[in-house]
């Protein structure tokens, strides 16, 4: 029998102030201790957010204070944390030398929890940082990063302006949970469902999108449609945990793997918490086995 996975959404309000964030942050940590989460879920820009965009003003190496706080709390509460930060950016198609398949660099034990060491990369050539999704097992350990591969250069936004794009061909960020296999991918790249697909291929039961899903016609409703359809088509959990404030929709969503809406937060900061079953979620899958059933597969594109 199967062991439902305690998955608590943490919808932070976007703030340029990253020692604000960083308490927002432990905040959300106690109310996830408190009703005994496994996994904390934070946004896109979690670390630090400007509307007007985000870029190396805002980055922050992963021994820098947003990631620490993260391991620190994820080990104190005994929980993990998957969290959008800007990184700076690796400055190259290619991992620096030293880095693990997950594009981040390789822990070592110094203390009660072990702090990054090694090759930490910095800011590109062109001046540009990296928008990453981290992950923070319960241990504090860092489980792996994902630095977005697809740049909203669109709506009227260049985010590729600021930021360097995230290498398409490394292994996807996938994490396992209890009975549950995690996935990881970022905002923009909901718009393009062959990033959902690589995470299944890869083993995700349960999709996380940490986004700070931007304002304008349509754009709640592509958010919602977006996050249901990525759910029906690959039969899996799609968690989108938004950031709000103003510009910002909010509205973090959780979908089933039939597309049934099992949460949905409205444009307010806050803090939810559900569970997740593996059961129904293989039970649709056996009544539904698209996965199996399909002819094609996703490759990188050159």
């Amino acid at each position: 029998m199967s062991t439902p996975v305690r998955v608590t959404v943490g919808q932070l309000a976007g703030s340029a102030d990253h020692a604000a964030n960083r308490e927002a942050v432990a905040e959300a940590f106690v109310a996830a201790a408190r009703v005994g989460a496994d996994v904390l879920l934070l946004p896109e820009y979690a670390s630090g957010y400007e509307p007007r965009g985000v870029g190396v003003e805002h980055a922050e190496p992963l021994d820098g204070p947003f990631v620490t706080a993260l391991r620190e709390n994820a080990a104190r509460y005994r929980i993990a944390v998957v969290a959008g930060t800007t990184l700076p950016a690796l400055g190259g198609p290619a991992p620096v030398p030293g880095e693990s398949a997950f594009t981040g660099p390789i822990p070592a034990v110094t203390g009660s929890v072990r702090a990054v060491t090694g090759p930490v990369p910095v800011a590109g050539g062109d001046g540009r940082a990296s928008n990453t999704v981290v992950a923070v097992d319960a241990e504090g350990e860092i489980s792996g990063i994902y630095r977005k591969v697809h740049l909203y250069d669109a709506f009227g936004t260049r985010e590729s302006d600021r930021l360097e794009p995230g290498p398409p061909d490394v292994p996807p960020l996938v994490i396992r949970l209890g009975d549950l296999t995690f996935g990881v991918m970022t905002c923009y790249d909901l718009r393009f469902p062959e990033s959902a697909r690589r995470l299944v291929d890869a083993g995700a039961q349960v999709i996380v999108v940490p986004a700070a899903w931007v304002e304008g016609p349509l754009k709640a409703d592509h958010w919602r449609t977006l996050l249901r359809a990525r759910a029906i088509e690959n039969t899996a959990v799609v968690v989108g945990v938004a950031l709000s404030g103003a510009g910002l929709v909010g509205r973090s969503l959780l979908a089933g793997p039939d597309g049934v809406v099992g949460l949905e937060l409205d444009d307010a900061p806050q803090v939810r918490t559900v569970d997740l079953d593996p059961e129904p979620l293989a039970d649709v899958r056996a009544q539904n086995p698209s996965l199996a059933n399909r002819r094609y597969l996703v490759v990188p594109r050159p």
